[in-house]
């Protein structure tokens, strides 16, 4: 792997991250850095398992009008998920999700509350991702759509549904001339959940977040796409709190990750993902 090529992947991220205006100052913040480590994650068109170490930055804060949230996450694979430049090196991949909520209740200062939902929002974000293999991809999603906020005791509960449109990037020979391909818009229906509780005197905290796409199209090879479904979650220990009594500074745990017709792909090895994970976050 050369290490100018990891550094540009993750510098052009960062400088879309720092790029993002900050309207507000923030009325609370939750900034962490994750690891996750798995040996049963997939990629289409590989037969095998590939192993991954996955290092993250996730920033979620609030202010008067609502809230923004995102996560980057830095991937690297074993040799079974090769990059571009051969050999027995595993590939990096960079992805970068963004969201912001527009909160009903801070625009006209009274929330819109009906049975067991506490509020509304209108949800806008984005996603970037690169990764050096011989497919070269590079992702671009928008997303916009309305945000159900449940009420909880405890945590969070946001239910949304998106308009979504993507744009990706193809270096294969069978992709066309140009190697770029836009999708046809299509549908997510996406939950995201963090609630903690306790298990006796053990604090524990169950998160996550569930995605259903709808098909968008045809692909980069021409082919038809079919629907698919993302979901990833964890039960982390509050070691903190069990240790030196801070409650949500260091989370220790086993996670899952089930994905169904990766990238929306219809047929091929490497499209459906059953991988137990290992999850350490550290917050500040």
């Amino acid at each position: 792997m050369r290490s100018s090529h990891k550094a540009a992947i993750v510098g052009s991220l960062f400088a879309v991250v720092t790029a993002i205006p900050v309207a507000q100052a923030a009325d609370w913040s939750d900034t962490s850095i994750g690891y996750r480590y798995g040996t049963e994650f997939t990629e289409p068109g590989i037969d095998e398992d590939v192993q991954k170490h996955i290092l993250s930055l996730t920033h979620a804060s609030g202010y008067s009008l609502g809230q923004n949230f995102f996560n980057l996450d830095i991937l690297q694979s074993d040799s079974s998920d090769p990059t571009t430049f051969g050999g027995d090196t595993g590939a990096t991949e960079a992805y970068l999700a963004y969201r912001h909520q527009l909160h009903y209740g801070g625009v006209f200062d009274e929330p819109l509350s009906f049975g067991p939902v506490g509020d509304m929002a209108l949800t806008t974000g984005f996603d970037l991702n690169t990764k050096n293999t011989d497919y070269s991809p590079r992702k671009r999603l928008l997303l916009v759509g309305p945000t159900l906020k449940f009420d909880l005791p405890r945590g969070f509960l946001d239910v949304s549904l998106f308009y979504a449109h993507e744009w990706n990037h193809c270096g294969l020979d069978f992709c066309g001339p140009d190697h770029d391909v836009e999708f046809d818009p299509y549908a997510q229906l996406n939950i995201v959940w963090g609630v903690p509780f306790d298990a006796g005197a053990i604090p524990l905290k169950f998160q996550g977040f569930y995605n259903y796409n709808t098909e968008k199209g045809k692909d980069a090879a021409g082919d038809d796409t079919d629907d698919e479904q993302l979901l990833r979650t964890s039960l982390m220990l509050d070691v903190g709190k069990l240790a030196w009594n801070e409650s949500n500074q260091l989370l220790a745990g086993v996670g899952y990750e089930m994905w169904r017709n990766k990238f929306g792909n219809a047929e091929g090895p490497g499209l459906d993902t059953d991988a137990a994970t290992f999850n350490l976050e550290w917050h500040f």
